[in-house]
């Protein structure tokens, strides 16, 4: 990476000064500077204007000398506050001589980055840092001169966390850790964690949102994704959001792969597979190419290494002229001179043209390193709605290939299963039908699937409670519907494994 543009962002705070971090955590603590405490400050409307970038009525809402308001305004929306209120609130001595804040005008301070409160998964108050502008609504168009500019919480950064299986796991890995968010979850459930970033000062910022959550220090790496490890390292969990946008040229750091095409979104997939330990997991947001005349599900189910299981979900497709127009205006391209906006705007269309990419897929890939003798790939596309977190519901799903991989028709048949929780049954037709025209069960939590499903399988579904066979079920069923039992057990194996696939109903 070229840090010719690292000079033009300031300091940041010393991160290997001692005693620093714990006295601002507590101060901001103190004064309830919170994801809780925001919201009732600001009000909903203030709070999500925020994440739109948007900070005036967040400014109007923080008019008073509260020791709250005062952070807000500090921290979160870069306006300088006298002197004297700050010292009220914060170590400022300490804070000044370690690089948190800096003197502006006469008798004013200033923050130097700035400081999100964040909710951990179990309530804990914690605190992401990210360069100046940073810290809500993503780069809010903070131009192409600040390559070496550190982001903070994003839509994608809390996708990726949410989704993410946490379990215990003795080493993690976060490649292109950026402000460290998926360094600081992993913190609390693995015994060593590692990170990687090719943006040094990333590295930086990652252990100031460490230190100032409170939180363990990781081993902190320089490099690209995989350089920095050694050859016989391995992990239980490798996390990446990457700069997975597909662009001509690295403008950005913090978002530009600098390889053609989808290539970085596939060498880190292909690279993650040895780097995994038995039964661990490595899991991504990334971009992919549709590429004229090529199935995409094909281009990435090649991605797979050897040796794992994955899932892969397209969660979005844009053309290539609205996935063009979103990333220009992310980098604030749209505000500048307008021949220039034209210029890039042809050469990201004359790079997809020579690539005969008509679209690009977003969304979520996640390995599970196995002994299998046949992996399953599982590539699907499911842009409706999901309720986070999801890594429990991930978690799940490796596990129901396991059963299924260990089962025959037969095995099935002697099983024992139970509906999942919160699996609910519809019946659609026209009113006043004495029959439905179809059935469908469906999830409302997790992935919130919906599937079709005949008589027999919504019966069979219906009285699944682990007490009996799934052999019993069906010939109750059978003789219920007047149907030969042994031709329904021949042909309700293939629905059962559907359904357990899916996750409507599990092994009792």
């Amino acid at each position: 990476m070229s840090t010719s543009g690292l000079p033009s962002l300031p300091a940041v705070p010393a991160s290997g000064r001692p005693g620093v971090a714990a006295p601002l955590r507590d101060a901001l603590l103190a004064a309830s500077f919170t994801a809780d405490g925001l919201l009732e400050l600001l009000g909903a409307p203030a709070y999500a204007a925020l994440a739109r970038s948007e900070i005036v009525p967040a400014l109007r809402a923080t008019r008073g000398d509260t020791p709250l308001e005062i952070l807000v305004r500090l921290f979160l929306l870069q306006q300088p506050v006298p002197h004297a209120r700050v010292e009220a609130v914060l170590p400022l001595e300490a804070c000044l001589e370690s690089g948190w804040l800096v003197a502006a005008g006469g008798d004013e301070v200033a923050a130097t980055v700035d400081v999100r409160p964040y909710g951990g998964p179990d309530g804990e108050d914690w605190f992401i840092v990210s360069d100046l502008g940073c810290a809500v609504g993503g780069a809010g168009g903070i131009g192409s001169r600040e390559e070496g500019v550190v982001l903070g919480v994003g839509g994608a950064s809390t996708t990726l966390a949410g989704i993410t299986v946490r379990r215990p796991v003795a080493a993690a890995l976060d490649l292109g850790t950026g402000s460290g968010i998926q360094a600081l979850h992993a913190a609390q459930h693995a015994t060593r964690v590692t990170a990687t970033d090719l943006n040094p000062r990333a590295l930086h910022i990652t252990a100031l949102t460490l230190a100032l959550s409170g939180a363990p220090a990781a081993d902190l790496r320089e490099g690209s994704l995989f350089e920095p490890l050694r050859d016989d390292e391995k992990y239980d969990l490798i996390v990446s959001n990457p700069p997975f946008v597909i662009s001509p040229g690295a403008r950005l750091t913090y978002r530009d792969g600098g390889m053609g095409g989808d290539d970085l979104c596939r060498s880190i997939v292909q690279g993650a597979g040895e780097r995994l330990n038995e039964g661990g997991f490595a899991q991504f947001l990334a971009n992919w190419q549709h590429v004229e005349g090529e199935d995409w599900q094909d281009r990435v189910r090649s991605w797979v290494p050897r040796g794992c299981d994955a899932w892969i979900v397209q969660r979005e497709v844009q053309d290539i002229t609205q996935y063009a127009e979103l990333w220009l205006r992310d980098a604030g391209d749209h505000r500048g001179d307008p021949a220039e906006y034209q210029a890039r705007y042809d050469a990201w269309l004359d790079e997809f043209e020579a690539r005969k990419v008509r679209a690009v897929g977003f969304g979520w890939i996640t390995l599970r390193r196995t002994g299998a003798v046949v992996p399953s790939v599982t590539v699907e596309e499911w842009p409706h709605p999901v309720e986070q977190p999801l890594g429990e519901t991930v978690r799940a799903h490796f596990e129901r290939l396991d059963y299924l991989r260990a089962h025959d028709d037969a095995a099935l048949l002697t099983g024992h299963f139970r509906l999942v929780t919160e699996v609910v049954q519809e019946q659609v037709g026209l009113p006043g039908a004495e029959d439905p025209e179809h059935v469908v069960l469906r999830q409302n939590r997790g992935m919130r699937r919906a599937t079709k499903v005949d008589t027999v399988g919504a019966g069979f579904a219906g009285v699944c409670d682990g007490t009996l066979s799934a052999s019993r079920i069906l010939d109750a069923i059978a003789q219920l519907v007047g149907e030969d039992p042994v031709l329904l057990r021949d042909r309700t194996p293939a629905q059962i494994r559907l359904l357990v696939e899916q996750g409507f109903i599990e092994p009792a």
